[in-house]
């Protein structure tokens, strides 16, 4: 519980004083509920849960190393079409946003980014394609086996420019990392 529940909280970028102004409980009881010096009542439980919106019985149930590993499988994405899947979706305390990406061809520069501007940074990889990252004034070909680490909140969008559709996989983090 200790372990998962400072995960979460850093992860939602709250410090021990944040989480007790949400909550109404001491920063001193929270640290002892963290340093497991202390066993919270259910309704503590339930009001730490929702301030940090996560859902109570995963939050305080005790976890098995199993649960603190999440694969997901190319075989269960085969048949997928979305243009956004997150990956390690049901992982609670991470601090990153990982997401599989399908970028589309936009012809009409002024469209919305696909990826607005936003905290923390960001890496994309180019698994399969030719994407065009714009970034600022920058644009950017990257080729499969590519990829870019930057400052997310600088404007960017990915769009596919290859003859083939091009899969991108994008890991967000920072205050963006997470909560999406």
């Amino acid at each position: 519980m200790t372990e998962l529940l400072r995960a979460v909280r850093k992860q939602r970028g709250l410090t021990l004083e944040g989480l007790a102004e949400r909550t109404g409980l001491t920063k001193s009881y929270l640290s002892k509920i963290e340093r497991s010096r202390s066993t919270p009542s259910i309704a503590v439980a339930l009001k730490v849960a929702q301030a940090l919106d996560v859902d109570v019985a995963q939050l305080f149930s005790e976890r098995g190393d199993e649960d603190k590993v999440a694969v997901d499988r190319a075989v269960d994405r085969r048949d997928d079409r979305q243009r956004y899947r997150a990956m390690a979706a049901n992982m609670l305390g991470k601090s990153m946003s990982p997401f599989v990406v399908r970028p589309t061809e936009h012809a009409d520069r002024d469209a919305r980014p696909v990826h607005p501007a936003h905290q923390g940074q960001e890496f994309v990889f180019v698994h399969v394609g030719t994407v065009e990252l714009e970034y600022g004034d920058a644009t950017l070909t990257l080729n499969a086996g590519d990829s870019a680490y930057f400052d997310a909140s600088i404007s960017h969008r990915i769009r596919s420019v290859g003859t083939r559709p091009a899969e991108v996989l994008v890991v967000a983090a920072g205050e963006a990392g997470g909560a999406q």
